[in-house]
C-alpha cells in the first residue's frame, strides 16, 4: 500500500514540475529496498534525453519529491527516495 501511495504522490509531483524532461517521465513502480534502504521509484518515459542527466535532474528534485510523498501518506517516517530508469530507457533513442 505504502508503495502505491508514493507511486501516485510522486507522478503528480511530476507532473505539476516545469521541467521538460521531467514532465514526459513517468512513474512504472516504486519498490521497496532490501534492508529499510530507501524507496526505489522507477521511471520511464523520457528518451530523448540522456539517462545521467534524467537522474541527475530527478536527485535536484528529490526534495520536493519526497515533501509531497509526505503530504500524501500517514506515516511518522518518510521514506527516502532512489531513482532508476526502467529496463530499456537506459539508452536514448
Amino acid at each position: 500500500m505504502l508503495c502505491r501511495q508514493v507511486q501516485e504522490a510522486v507522478s503528480d509531483a511530476l507532473a505539476a514540475l516545469d521541467d521538460d524532461v521531467l514532465l514526459d517521465l513517468w512513474v512504472v513502480a516504486v519498490r521497496a529496498a532490501p534492508m529499510g534502504g530507501p524507496l526505489v521509484v522507477v521511471v520511464s518515459g523520457a528518451r530523448h534525453a540522456h539517462p545521467d542527466e534524467v537522474l541527475a535532474r530527478l536527485g535536484r528534485v528529490a526534495g520536493y519529491l519526497r515533501a509531497e510523498v509526505a503530504s500524501a501518506i500517514t506515516r511518522k517516517r518518510v521514506p527516502m527516495l532512489a531513482f532508476e530508469l526502467a529496463p530499456g530507457d537506459e539508452v536514448p533513442a
